[in-house]
């Protein structure tokens, strides 16, 4: 990957860039008021014509005032351009408009992390999840997600599914391929990668091993789906090491789990699934490594995220560079034997076993 490596920027365009940044909650609020109160929308159906102020009022029912200033605000963000009294949509305004991971970041960024950002400073120095009072009173994220507001659990899950809803389909073929049947999912939010797999091979059985609050959901879609016989469920919090795992599998699968644990707890967790597998039993992770991206983009998109976990999630855990993360794996005593990258939209696959 070559991004980061050089500064390309001239001194007038990183200076732009540092007002934009400076300005960065402004853009945000403003791209999303316009987007949600369907001043882009109507912007939009105005096809090349584009729209007068005036228009854009009676269409959105807005006050005059409200629709000059964010539209005023909208032309230095890049969101419209204006030519002779008319405005219209610029591709940038498109994509916040349509595109389905903008939409599912910059909703992710309103409803679950936007108000706890602002304890970033005191997280960093805490290494606590400082912003995680706005929400609720829990140690992290994941034990209060059951409980979340409707709005924000949609937008967390819509966010976590996004991605793995387009992993799942390309990776299921590289998980089953070896004729596992016993499977151990840890982490398995509303089991969707249960879901999966039964539809996949008709021969195959998850135990999900998750928080209460977590299995109480997936085990109600299990019953809806008629799922019950093939799916297990063990309660468990991962972080309390007195608590055994189950044994007996050919196989312990994690997607988008690990990256919510510090370096150590990745390493402990590792090792207690070593005593769920036999010697040739193995370990297959899914994890999205900004280091792996094809594009500048989604590695940026991933490393802002890591922001979520510091301030709002647990505050010791992140997206991680694959070296860093793989040096877990080898600590824990196993060894990779397959990595498969460019799955679904930005992920890995690990396969791992016990050192020999």
């Amino acid at each position: 990957m070559d991004f980061f490596k050089t500064d390309t920027k001239t001194a007038l365009e990183a200076k732009g860039l540092a007002q934009f940044i400076a300005f960065g909650p402004v853009v945000f609020q403003v791209a999303k008021v316009m987007r949600d109160n369907g001043i882009l929308k109507a912007i939009e159906d105005s096809a090349s014509k584009g729209l007068a102020i005036e228009e854009i009022i009676r269409k959105t029912g807005l006050p005059r005032y409200g629709v000059r200033v964010l539209l005023e605000s909208a032309l230095g963000i890049g969101l419209v351009i204006l030519n002779e009294g008319k405005y219209t949509l610029t591709k940038t305004g498109y994509f916040i408009l349509h595109d389905p991971l903008t939409k599912v970041n910059m909703d992710f960024i309103h409803d679950v992390c936007y108000k706890g950002l602002f304890w970033l400073d005191e997280s960093i120095r805490e290494g606590k999840p400082e912003g995680l009072k706005e929400l609720g009173d829990w140690p992290t994220v994941y034990e209060g997600l059951s409980q979340l507001p409707s709005h924000i659990q949609k937008s967390w899950f819509a966010f976590d599914h996004y991605f793995s809803d387009l992993a799942f389909p390309a990776v299921l073929q590289h998980v089953y391929k070896d004729g596992i049947k016993n499977l151990l999912e840890i982490g398995g939010n509303t089991g969707k990668w249960a879901i999966a797999s039964s539809k996949y091979s008709p021969d195959v059985h998850i135990t999900i091993m998750d928080l209460p609050g977590q299995l109480k959901m997936a085990k109600k879609r299990m019953e809806e789906l008629g799922l019950s016989d093939r799916v297990s469920f063990h309660p468990v919090n991962i972080l309390d090491e007195s608590q055994p795992f189950p044994t007996g599998f050919d196989a312990v699968w994690m997607s988008q789990f690990l990256d919510c644990f510090s370096e150590e707890e990745i390493v402990s967790i590792l090792k207690r699934c070593a005593g769920a597998i036999d010697e040739n039993g193995y370990v297959l992770i899914l994890e999205a490594f900004w280091d792996k991206q094809r594009f500048e983009t989604a590695a940026f998109c991933l490393q802002q995220t890591s922001i979520y976990f510091t301030a709002v999630a647990n505050g010791n855990s992140q997206m991680y560079d694959s070296k860093v993360f793989i040096q877990c794996i080898y600590d824990a005593g196993f060894e990779i034997v397959e990595e498969v990258n460019g799955i679904g939209l930005s992920h890995t696959l690990l396969k791992c076993r016990k050192k020999r």
